[in-house]
């Protein structure tokens, strides 16, 4: 990690001082205020967690002392004991894992990183290196970072606000997106770490995986317009609160003091997200300093030229800021989104391949930055890379589907 940091403000540093020299006086200042600002929304983000955090640790505290997630998780133990096989004698390992891993692909944003950081600290428990990542708490960040979803809500909505005819007509590209960028960022990680894919469970497993994608994308694209999006935010919502339900009544059933449990798991959650303040603004603070130097529309500028040099359609550039900013920064990347679709369009080319890209992948650096900062991993090994080529291949594929559909 302090190679990207170093790295992203000395670029930053060099990009603003070219631009002052070719007479842009204004770019010191701007990157000087960017470091500020990155520090502010730093602990603005942290501070914004403490109470999701506490929430969702007191909710997993009933879970874990009700058994109910070594339940679940025995039900999972022999597809995630293939992908980590380091974990497959530690099932207090694999309970969270699996609940994170559930949050995500059901959508629930506000459940899934309290429970990743959870999962991360029991993988942490049986890491003989605790400053090197190992093996599994890799493959666990890029299952993470990839972001299976079968409710992409968020995306949904959003487009709805900005007003979409059918904000729903991004979901079986958003999900081809997010499923390429899974199946890479997990075959690249078991390739590595000389994980053997080829076994008739896991080949089965993804196969009911896109068939399920399939009657879910059929289903969302057969609801009327003005339904589809309302279906998905209540069908996840509601997912949400069953889920509550479900750990209460584990809870109650093994005959735990609910109230007590909840509470002592809560006040680890606080702890956790005071912790989290200075990762967050070291990271945040070099990717604000390397956007408001003037990085970012540099590259996006040459790759423009290229496309329209060797006469590609360079549409989808338009939507290119989105696919740069999503693995530096979720909400730069949301905000990117938007003004993309206010831009050029919600329901333009650009406009929805922004927000397949938006959905297709999770924030790298930020989960980097989080779930290994959380944990004191200082030494990530191959994590990054296989992270990234999960987030190429999401955008990729963002980009091709929705020439595809919408091209």
């Amino acid at each position: 990690m302090q190679f990207l940091f170093i790295g992203f403000i000395l670029l930053a540093v060099v990009m603003a001082i070219l631009k002052l020299l070719l007479g842009d006086h204004a770019v010191v200042t701007a990157t000087v205020q960017g470091m500020f600002r990155g520090a502010d929304l730093a602990v603005q983000v942290s501070l914004g967690l403490i109470g999701v955090l506490t929430l969702w640790s007191g909710f997993f505290r009933l879970a874990e002392q009700s058994r109910l997630a070594d339940r679940l998780a025995e039900k999972v133990r022999p597809v995630l004991g293939r992908l980590m096989p380091e974990m497959r004698q530690h099932s207090d390992a694999l309970a969270p894992v699996t609940m994170n891993l559930s949050a995500n692909m059901l959508g629930l944003d506000n459940a899934a990183t309290p429970l990743g950081l959870k999962a991360m600290e029991a993988l942490q428990r049986h890491n003989q290196q605790p400053d090197t990542a190992s093996n599994s708490q890799i493959m666990f960040l890029v299952m993470n970072t990839s972001s299976v979803t079968l409710l992409p809500v968020t995306v949904l909505m959003y487009r709805a606000q900005q007003g979409a005819e059918n904000p729903a007509d991004i979901y079986l590209p958003l999900l081809m997106a997010t499923t390429a960028s899974t199946f890479v960022g997990v075959w690249l990680t078991a390739k590595v770490q000389r994980i053997r894919l080829a076994d008739p469970l896991l080949m089965a497993v993804a196969g009911i995986w896109l068939l399920l994608l399939g009657v879910l994308a059929a289903l969302a694209l057969a609801l009327p317009a003005a339904s589809a999006a309302a279906f998905s935010s209540a069908l996840g919502n509601t997912i949400l609160l069953l889920v509550v339900a479900l750990f209460l009544l584990a809870a109650l059933r093994s005959g735990l003091n609910t109230y007590e449990v909840f509470i002592a798991g809560a006040r680890e959650g606080f702890d956790m997200a005071v912790k989290l303040i200075p990762y967050l603004v070291a990271m945040l603070v070099a990717i604000a300093m390397l956007r408001e130097a003037g990085a970012l529309d540099a590259l996006l500028n040459g790759i423009r030229w290229l496309v329209l040099l060797i006469g590609a359609d360079s549409r989808f550039v338009d939507a290119l800021p989105v696919a740069f900013l999503k693995p530096l920064s979720g909400s730069g990347a949301r905000a990117m989104m938007i003004e993309v679709m206010q831009t050029h369009g919600v329901d333009s080319l650009a406009g929805r391949m922004a927000a397949v890209m938006q959905g297709s992948t999770e924030t790298t650096f930020y989960v980097l930055a989080v779930y290994f900062g959380s944990s004191g991993i200082i030494r990530i090994r191959h994590a990054l890379w296989c992270g990234l080529a999960a987030d190429a291949a999401g955008l990729v594929t963002a980009v091709l589907a929705s020439y595809l559909f919408f091209g």
